[in-house]
Protein backbone atom coordinates (compact mmCIF):
# COMPACT_ATOMS: atom_id res chain seq x y z
CA UNK A 1 0.00 0.00 0.00
CA UNK A 2 1.39 3.75 -0.88
CA UNK A 3 0.83 6.63 0.84
CA UNK A 4 0.70 10.30 0.09
CA UNK A 5 3.85 12.07 0.15
CA UNK A 6 4.32 14.86 3.12
CA UNK A 7 4.84 17.18 -0.05
CA UNK A 8 1.94 15.43 -2.40
CA UNK A 9 -0.79 15.00 0.08
CA UNK A 10 -1.23 19.03 0.77
CA UNK A 11 -0.91 20.24 -2.74
CA UNK A 12 -3.55 17.30 -3.66
CA UNK A 13 -5.67 19.07 -0.66
CA UNK A 14 -5.06 22.24 -2.28
CA UNK A 15 -6.62 21.35 -5.58
CA UNK A 16 -9.73 19.84 -3.79
CA UNK A 17 -10.32 22.76 -1.90
CA UNK A 18 -9.54 25.10 -5.12
CA UNK A 19 -11.45 23.38 -7.08
CA UNK A 20 -14.49 23.32 -4.89
CA UNK A 21 -14.23 26.72 -3.88
CA UNK A 22 -14.22 28.00 -7.55
CA UNK A 23 -17.19 25.50 -8.02
CA UNK A 24 -18.72 27.18 -5.50
CA UNK A 25 -18.39 30.87 -6.64
CA UNK A 26 -19.23 30.21 -10.59
CA UNK A 27 -22.66 28.59 -8.76
CA UNK A 28 -22.73 32.14 -7.27
CA UNK A 29 -22.08 34.11 -10.43
CA UNK A 30 -23.52 32.30 -13.08
CA UNK A 31 -26.62 34.84 -12.93
CA UNK A 32 -24.52 37.76 -13.69
CA UNK A 33 -23.39 36.13 -16.84
CA UNK A 34 -26.32 34.66 -18.50
CA UNK A 35 -26.55 36.94 -21.87
CA UNK A 36 -25.90 35.17 -25.51
CA UNK A 37 -25.26 38.30 -27.09
CA UNK A 38 -23.04 40.71 -26.45
CA UNK A 39 -23.45 43.80 -25.52
CA UNK A 40 -22.18 46.81 -27.65
CA UNK A 41 -21.02 50.05 -25.42
CA UNK A 42 -21.23 53.53 -27.20
CA UNK A 43 -19.63 56.57 -25.51
CA UNK A 44 -21.73 59.68 -26.38
CA UNK A 45 -20.49 63.25 -26.25
CA UNK A 46 -23.23 66.16 -27.10
CA UNK A 47 -22.20 69.05 -28.01
CA UNK A 48 -23.35 72.90 -28.70
CA UNK A 49 -21.94 74.53 -31.79
CA UNK A 50 -19.74 76.06 -29.73
CA UNK A 51 -18.03 73.12 -28.40
CA UNK A 52 -19.43 73.11 -25.25
CA UNK A 53 -20.97 69.25 -23.65
CA UNK A 54 -24.45 69.29 -23.14
CA UNK A 55 -25.73 67.21 -19.57
CA UNK A 56 -29.12 66.24 -18.77
CA UNK A 57 -30.13 64.15 -21.50
CA UNK A 58 -32.18 60.64 -20.92
CA UNK A 59 -31.78 57.27 -22.69
CA UNK A 60 -34.98 58.52 -24.45
CA UNK A 61 -33.64 61.80 -25.95
CA UNK A 62 -31.22 59.07 -27.83
CA UNK A 63 -31.86 56.76 -30.96
CA UNK A 64 -29.03 54.41 -32.08
CA UNK A 65 -29.01 52.51 -35.33
CA UNK A 66 -26.53 49.36 -36.10
CA UNK A 67 -26.39 49.08 -39.94
CA UNK A 68 -29.29 50.97 -40.18
CA UNK A 69 -31.33 49.00 -37.47
CA UNK A 70 -32.97 50.65 -34.71
CA UNK A 71 -31.34 49.20 -31.40
CA UNK A 72 -33.56 49.21 -27.80
CA UNK A 73 -30.97 51.00 -25.36
CA UNK A 74 -30.57 48.64 -22.90
CA UNK A 75 -28.19 50.63 -20.59
CA UNK A 76 -27.46 54.10 -20.00
CA UNK A 77 -25.22 56.22 -17.57
CA UNK A 78 -23.65 59.56 -17.51
CA UNK A 79 -21.77 58.91 -14.81
CA UNK A 80 -18.04 60.69 -14.23
CA UNK A 81 -16.27 57.85 -14.15
CA UNK A 82 -12.94 57.17 -14.00
CA UNK A 83 -10.84 57.32 -17.42
CA UNK A 84 -7.56 55.99 -18.90
CA UNK A 85 -6.00 58.81 -20.68
CA UNK A 86 -2.71 58.83 -23.17
CA UNK A 87 -0.86 61.85 -23.73
CA UNK A 88 0.82 62.01 -26.99
CA UNK A 89 2.46 65.33 -26.58
CA UNK A 90 4.47 66.63 -29.93
CA UNK A 91 7.72 67.73 -29.48
CA UNK A 92 9.59 67.00 -32.63
CA UNK A 93 10.99 70.88 -34.30
CA UNK A 94 8.28 72.12 -35.89
CA UNK A 95 6.24 72.85 -32.67
CA UNK A 96 9.16 75.01 -31.13
CA UNK A 97 7.33 78.27 -31.35
CA UNK A 98 4.57 76.61 -29.82
CA UNK A 99 5.50 74.08 -27.53
CA UNK A 100 5.48 76.10 -24.32
CA UNK A 101 1.29 76.66 -24.89
CA UNK A 102 1.16 72.77 -25.77
CA UNK A 103 3.17 72.05 -22.24
CA UNK A 104 0.32 74.70 -20.72
CA UNK A 105 -2.40 72.43 -22.49
CA UNK A 106 -1.08 69.44 -20.59
CA UNK A 107 -0.92 71.07 -17.60
CA UNK A 108 -4.55 72.26 -17.61
CA UNK A 109 -5.95 68.87 -18.84
CA UNK A 110 -4.18 67.31 -15.70
CA UNK A 111 -5.40 70.05 -13.49
CA UNK A 112 -9.15 69.08 -14.93
CA UNK A 113 -9.50 65.59 -14.98
CA UNK A 114 -10.64 63.02 -12.30
CA UNK A 115 -9.14 62.17 -9.35
CA UNK A 116 -9.00 58.53 -10.13
CA UNK A 117 -8.09 59.02 -13.84
CA UNK A 118 -4.54 57.49 -14.99
CA UNK A 119 -2.19 58.64 -17.69
CA UNK A 120 0.42 57.98 -19.93
CA UNK A 121 3.09 60.35 -21.58
CA UNK A 122 3.75 59.67 -24.85
CA UNK A 123 5.92 62.29 -26.92
CA UNK A 124 6.24 62.69 -30.56
CA UNK A 125 9.70 63.30 -32.39
CA UNK A 126 11.93 61.13 -34.59
CA UNK A 127 11.23 58.43 -32.26
CA UNK A 128 8.06 57.84 -30.34
CA UNK A 129 8.88 57.73 -26.71
CA UNK A 130 6.24 56.94 -24.21
CA UNK A 131 7.07 56.86 -19.83
CA UNK A 132 6.72 53.42 -18.51
CA UNK A 133 3.19 52.92 -17.87
CA UNK A 134 -0.06 53.98 -16.74
CA UNK A 135 0.17 56.31 -13.65
CA UNK A 136 -1.98 59.00 -11.24
CA UNK A 137 1.07 60.94 -10.41
CA UNK A 138 0.22 63.93 -12.75
CA UNK A 139 3.23 65.94 -11.01
CA UNK A 140 5.91 62.96 -11.92
CA UNK A 141 3.98 63.75 -15.75
CA UNK A 142 4.60 67.20 -15.65
CA UNK A 143 8.02 67.00 -14.45
CA UNK A 144 9.19 64.98 -17.18
CA UNK A 145 6.96 67.51 -19.84
CA UNK A 146 8.82 70.21 -18.02
CA UNK A 147 12.13 69.07 -19.12
CA UNK A 148 11.31 68.55 -22.91
CA UNK A 149 12.87 70.93 -25.60
CA UNK A 150 11.67 70.73 -29.31
CA UNK A 151 13.55 69.00 -31.86
CA UNK A 152 13.92 65.92 -34.35
CA UNK A 153 11.57 65.03 -36.90
CA UNK A 154 8.28 63.72 -36.86
CA UNK A 155 6.80 60.17 -36.17
CA UNK A 156 3.61 61.56 -35.49
CA UNK A 157 1.36 58.43 -36.42
CA UNK A 158 4.23 56.35 -35.27
CA UNK A 159 3.38 57.59 -32.13
CA UNK A 160 -0.98 57.13 -31.78
CA UNK A 161 -0.27 54.02 -33.20
CA UNK A 162 2.30 53.08 -29.97
CA UNK A 163 -0.24 55.23 -27.83
CA UNK A 164 -3.51 52.59 -28.85
CA UNK A 165 -1.42 49.44 -28.54
CA UNK A 166 -0.18 50.51 -24.98
CA UNK A 167 -4.19 50.75 -24.20
CA UNK A 168 -4.04 47.10 -23.80
CA UNK A 169 -2.54 47.70 -20.27
CA UNK A 170 -4.93 50.34 -18.61
CA UNK A 171 -6.90 49.78 -16.09
CA UNK A 172 -9.96 51.68 -16.84
CA UNK A 173 -12.82 50.49 -19.25
CA UNK A 174 -12.80 54.22 -20.16
CA UNK A 175 -10.21 55.34 -22.69
CA UNK A 176 -9.26 57.56 -24.58
CA UNK A 177 -6.06 59.90 -26.33
CA UNK A 178 -5.40 63.54 -26.18
CA UNK A 179 -3.01 64.28 -28.79
CA UNK A 180 -1.50 67.81 -28.80
CA UNK A 181 0.24 68.40 -32.37
CA UNK A 182 0.76 70.34 -35.58
CA UNK A 183 -0.79 67.53 -37.05
CA UNK A 184 2.80 67.32 -39.62
CA UNK A 185 4.56 64.01 -40.03
CA UNK A 186 7.21 63.34 -41.76
CA UNK A 187 9.41 60.44 -40.24
CA UNK A 188 6.53 57.62 -39.37
CA UNK A 189 6.90 53.60 -40.54
CA UNK A 190 2.85 53.31 -40.17
CA UNK A 191 0.68 54.73 -42.69
CA UNK A 192 -2.64 56.88 -42.30
CA UNK A 193 -4.82 53.65 -43.53
CA UNK A 194 -2.85 51.55 -40.57
CA UNK A 195 -3.27 53.72 -38.22
CA UNK A 196 -7.16 54.05 -38.83
CA UNK A 197 -7.85 50.61 -38.66
CA UNK A 198 -6.17 50.13 -35.52
CA UNK A 199 -8.08 52.82 -33.68
CA UNK A 200 -11.45 51.56 -35.04
CA UNK A 201 -10.28 48.34 -33.80
CA UNK A 202 -9.10 50.03 -30.50
CA UNK A 203 -12.42 51.40 -29.54
CA UNK A 204 -10.54 54.17 -27.84
CA UNK A 205 -12.00 57.68 -28.11
CA UNK A 206 -9.27 60.31 -29.58
CA UNK A 207 -9.49 63.85 -28.88
CA UNK A 208 -7.16 66.20 -31.55
CA UNK A 209 -5.84 70.10 -30.52
CA UNK A 210 -4.60 71.16 -33.70
CA UNK A 211 -1.76 73.74 -32.50
CA UNK A 212 -1.43 76.68 -35.68
CA UNK A 213 2.61 77.41 -35.25
CA UNK A 214 2.32 80.44 -37.42
CA UNK A 215 4.56 78.68 -40.08
CA UNK A 216 3.00 79.11 -43.68
CA UNK A 217 5.42 76.97 -45.12
CA UNK A 218 5.31 73.09 -43.64
CA UNK A 219 8.94 73.07 -42.72
CA UNK A 220 10.69 72.85 -39.56
CA UNK A 221 13.37 75.26 -40.05
CA UNK A 222 12.73 76.89 -37.00
CA UNK A 223 14.25 73.13 -35.27
CA UNK A 224 17.63 73.09 -33.15
CA UNK A 225 19.29 70.63 -35.95
CA UNK A 226 18.41 72.45 -38.94
CA UNK A 227 20.42 70.66 -41.63
CA UNK A 228 18.42 67.53 -40.74
CA UNK A 229 15.56 68.90 -40.86
CA UNK A 230 14.25 70.60 -43.68
CA UNK A 231 11.35 69.06 -44.68
CA UNK A 232 11.82 67.66 -48.24
CA UNK A 233 9.27 69.11 -51.07
CA UNK A 234 7.46 65.39 -51.73
CA UNK A 235 7.23 65.12 -48.03
CA UNK A 236 4.95 68.00 -47.66
CA UNK A 237 1.52 66.59 -48.85
CA UNK A 238 1.76 64.47 -46.73
CA UNK A 239 2.42 67.14 -44.10
CA UNK A 240 -0.18 68.95 -45.36
CA UNK A 241 -2.76 65.90 -44.91
CA UNK A 242 -2.29 65.96 -40.99
CA UNK A 243 -4.11 67.85 -39.20
CA UNK A 244 -7.13 66.38 -41.57
CA UNK A 245 -6.30 62.78 -40.53
CA UNK A 246 -6.10 64.08 -36.99
CA UNK A 247 -9.81 65.31 -37.26
CA UNK A 248 -10.76 61.77 -39.40
CA UNK A 249 -9.19 60.17 -35.83
CA UNK A 250 -11.44 61.94 -33.86
CA UNK A 251 -14.39 62.34 -35.95
CA UNK A 252 -14.52 58.01 -36.26
CA UNK A 253 -13.75 57.76 -33.05
CA UNK A 254 -15.97 59.67 -31.24
CA UNK A 255 -13.72 62.18 -30.15
CA UNK A 256 -13.45 65.83 -30.38
CA UNK A 257 -11.02 67.81 -32.53
CA UNK A 258 -10.08 71.46 -32.25
CA UNK A 259 -7.84 74.20 -34.58
CA UNK A 260 -5.73 76.52 -32.20
CA UNK A 261 -3.95 79.42 -32.27
CA UNK A 262 -2.03 79.21 -29.59
CA UNK A 263 -3.90 82.19 -27.60
CA UNK A 264 -7.20 79.44 -27.79
CA UNK A 265 -5.61 76.61 -25.90
CA UNK A 266 -6.72 77.11 -22.43
CA UNK A 267 -10.64 76.97 -23.74
CA UNK A 268 -9.71 74.23 -25.96
CA UNK A 269 -8.36 71.78 -23.37
CA UNK A 270 -11.26 72.76 -20.63
CA UNK A 271 -13.79 71.53 -23.91
CA UNK A 272 -12.16 68.13 -23.79
CA UNK A 273 -11.81 68.29 -19.98
CA UNK A 274 -15.39 68.56 -19.99
CA UNK A 275 -16.28 66.11 -23.08
CA UNK A 276 -14.49 62.96 -21.29
CA UNK A 277 -16.44 63.99 -17.67
CA UNK A 278 -19.64 64.78 -19.29
CA UNK A 279 -20.19 61.38 -21.11
CA UNK A 280 -23.31 59.43 -21.65
CA UNK A 281 -22.48 55.87 -21.99
CA UNK A 282 -25.17 53.84 -24.38
CA UNK A 283 -25.34 50.04 -24.49
CA UNK A 284 -27.66 48.02 -26.65
CA UNK A 285 -27.66 44.18 -27.91
CA UNK A 286 -27.26 44.12 -31.36
CA UNK A 287 -29.70 41.45 -33.14
CA UNK A 288 -27.30 39.81 -35.05
CA UNK A 289 -23.30 40.43 -34.58
CA UNK A 290 -22.11 38.98 -38.34
CA UNK A 291 -18.92 37.20 -39.27
CA UNK A 292 -16.23 37.66 -36.49
CA UNK A 293 -14.46 40.91 -38.51
CA UNK A 294 -17.86 42.10 -39.97
CA UNK A 295 -18.07 46.08 -40.04
CA UNK A 296 -20.62 47.55 -38.52
CA UNK A 297 -22.11 50.96 -38.69
CA UNK A 298 -22.95 52.84 -35.87
CA UNK A 299 -25.40 55.98 -35.48
CA UNK A 300 -26.12 57.75 -32.90
CA UNK A 301 -29.01 60.66 -33.29
CA UNK A 302 -30.53 63.05 -30.67
CA UNK A 303 -34.04 64.95 -30.48
CA UNK A 304 -32.67 67.83 -29.84
CA UNK A 305 -31.94 70.66 -32.53
CA UNK A 306 -28.83 72.83 -32.81
CA UNK A 307 -26.79 70.06 -31.21
CA UNK A 308 -23.86 67.60 -32.26
CA UNK A 309 -23.59 64.19 -31.53
CA UNK A 310 -19.91 62.87 -31.23
CA UNK A 311 -19.97 58.64 -30.97
CA UNK A 312 -17.59 56.33 -32.60
CA UNK A 313 -18.77 55.23 -36.04
CA UNK A 314 -19.00 51.78 -35.85
CA UNK A 315 -17.21 48.76 -34.65
CA UNK A 316 -15.68 45.30 -36.00
CA UNK A 317 -17.58 42.31 -34.60
CA UNK A 318 -16.02 39.30 -32.70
Amino acid sequence: MSFPTPLSFPLSLLLVLTFGDAEAQRAVEAPVFRISVPMVLVPVTVTDYNGKTIDGLRADDFKVFDDQRSQKIVSFSSDDAPCSVGVVLDISGSMQPVLSQGKEIAHAFFQAANPDDEFQLLTVSTQPAATSGFTSDTAALEESIGLTNPGGLTALIDTVYLGLSQMRDAQWPRRALLIVSDGKDNHSRYSQSELMRVALEADVQIYTIIMDTGLEDVSTRSAPYRPTLITKPWDRGEERQGPEMLEELSDRTGGLHFRIRASEAKEAVIKVGRALRDEYVIGYHPADSGTSGKWHRIRVKLNASETHVHARKGYYSR
